[in-house]
């Protein structure tokens, strides 16, 4: 949400509960779930132990929220490009991509959140991996339903590739293995949407 160099100012203004989430994200983030504690957060957020435990019943809690949120942004960007291309399910296709490409350069350098969380969340019965589930779960049926409104011969499997490439994008960033990721993104999805139909026998 907010850089280190500015956080100072910000978090004066903050209210609490935002000041609390502020400071959790920016722990998450860089360091992980598992290796940030209640009381580094309180010390963060300039707030106590047992202000955050009014505000969230346990540290599962506060993580489950700040995914909730994280997820809300990704669900509005699929709000954005059906408001920006109405009727025009090839360009929402392609401003999700460009919405993934354009944010590459910023990725944290621990990569995906949500592949980071997975990955410290074993548990399946976890609030916040739960959320990411569902938070995944609605993002595929929305694009298997611009893919169908596309007139892709097979909306589910195009789905599947263009989320296999969207994903796959951030983690070749985090991991620097390909340059140039954001522009090979963008040609890849433009390449499964604008694949050749077969002819009608």
């Amino acid at each position: 949400m907010t850089s280190t160099a500015s956080r100072p100012s910000r978090v004066a203004k903050l209210p609490p509960r935002e000041r609390i989430l502020d400071a959790a994200e920016e722990l998450f983030q860089s360091q992980g779930i598992a290796r940030v504690g209640v009381q580094a957060i309180a010390e963060r957020a300039e707030t106590t132990k047992m202000a955050i435990y009014r505000h969230f019943d346990t540290k599962d809690a506060l993580v489950a929220e700040w995914l909730r949120i994280l997820a809300a942004d990704y669900q509005a960007a699929f709000d954005r490009v059906e408001t920006e291309h109405p009727g025009r399910p090839r360009e929402q296709i392609l401003g999700l991509a460009r919405f993934i490409a354009e944010g590459l350069p910023t990725l944290s350098h621990r990569g995906c959140p949500f592949i980071n969380s997975l990955a410290e969340l074993p548990d399946r019965s976890h609030p916040a991996r739960q959320v990411i589930e569902e938070h995944k779960a609605r993002q595929t049926r929305r694009l298997v339903g611009m893919c169908a409104d596309a007139g892709l011969p097979d909306p589910e499997q195009a789905a599947a590739e263009i989320t296999f490439a969207l994903e796959g994008a951030q983690v070749s960033t985090q991991n620097g293995s390909i340059d140039r990721v954001g522009e090979r993104l963008l040609r890849i999805v433009a390449g499964i949407v604008d694949r050749p139909r077969a002819s009608a026998p």
